[in-house]
């Protein structure tokens, strides 16, 4: 801010200095090239859905890939959102508010801000999936529409990441060390998702991460426990030619239920077999999902608020 937006903070209360610190957002959103995320974005979530998004929501196999890789898109944009936000400006932040700012004041404009930054990168996301040929839910579990669930979904993981990494800029004092902790944090939310790895007696840590939620969510949404498997069936194919007796068995019986028409019926019944209750499409998973990421914004604001406070202890 220039001086005298400063001056003016001694005489404005808290909504007021929202509005000054607001305006100045969109100020640099369009003057300092903080647009640069909504691009950067849309590449990451181009190619990540024009890999995997071709079979989500239409096997279970591609489901969980799919909506795992969409997660980690939405944390990544969230991340990169505001990573650097207030430790880049820290220096003006402590004067500013030396001189009367409110800093939760400070926090909700930036929070407001970048919750209309990832409705733009949700909305962006969407539309790229829609090109990548994804198969969106045709209807939703909470709202009509599957896409709308879905794309409730998205904004909450990535705002919860972007509120997240706001909480880590406050908390350190310099881009260099903001930058450095973000690889932590993302290796962080894929490892301790739970979605690929087994985490044995640490199972638990998964319902901290964003990733987890948010995998289970979509997977809920795009309807997975109703989706056909073609693990066992591409594992049977493998072993078509295995000889027991000087015969072929399998081959024999892969034949036949694709001679009669009941592949479909194999792979729906190959996955009524593997079905996850964290993924039924139930109201109560979608809304818990969405309740646990709405906790974690609410308690990355507040410790960053917190956090911020001790600004003046600041002693470069």
């Amino acid at each position: 801010m220039t001086g005298t937006a400063t001056e003016k903070l001694n005489y404005t209360g808290r909504l007021a200095q929202f509005g000054i610190t607001f305006r100045k957002f969109l100020r640099m959103f369009v003057y300092q090239s903080d647009w640069i995320v909504l691009p950067i974005g849309a590449v990451i979530a181009a190619l990540v859905t024009f890999v995997v998004g071709s079979n989500m929501f239409v096997t279970q196999e591609g489901t969980t890939m799919g909506t795992f890789a969409l997660t980690c898109v939405c944390v990544w944009n969230g991340f990169f959102n505001s990573i650097q936000v207030v430790c880049r400006e820290r220096d003006i932040v402590k004067k500013e508010h030396r001189a009367g700012m409110y800093l939760s004041s400070y926090i909700l404009a930036h929070i407001v801000y970048q919750l209309i930054l990832c409705l733009l990168q949700t909305l962006i996301t969407l539309l790229i999936c829609g090109i990548a040929g994804v198969k969106f839910p045709g209807q939703g579990i909470i709202t009509p529409w599957g896409i709308v669930d879905m794309g409730i979904t998205i904004l909450l993981v990535t705002y919860a990441a972007d509120v997240m990494a706001l909480m880590v800029s406050c908390i350190v004092k310099t881009t260099t060390a903001a930058m450095t902790v973000m690889p932590f944090l993302l290796i962080y939310q894929l490892i301790f998702s739970g979605s690929f790895f087994d985490l044995g007696a640490a199972d638990p840590i998964k319902l901290t991460t964003i990733s987890h939620w948010g995998t289970d969510c979509l997977c809920a949404i795009g309807r997975y426990n109703e989706l056909p498997m073609v693990t066992l069936w591409n594992t049977l194919v493998q072993f078509k030619d295995a000889e027991l007796f000087g015969e072929k068995p399998l081959l024999y019986i892969l034949q036949n239920v694709e001679k009669n028409g009941m592949l479909n019926d194999f792979l729906l019944w190959s996955g009524q077999n593997r079905m996850n209750p964290a993924y039924a499409s139930t109201p109560e998973n979608v809304l818990t999902a969405w309740g646990a990421i709405l906790l974690m914004v609410v308690v990355f604001a507040v410790v960053a608020v917190i956090t911020l406070k001790l600004i003046d202890k600041d002693q470069r």
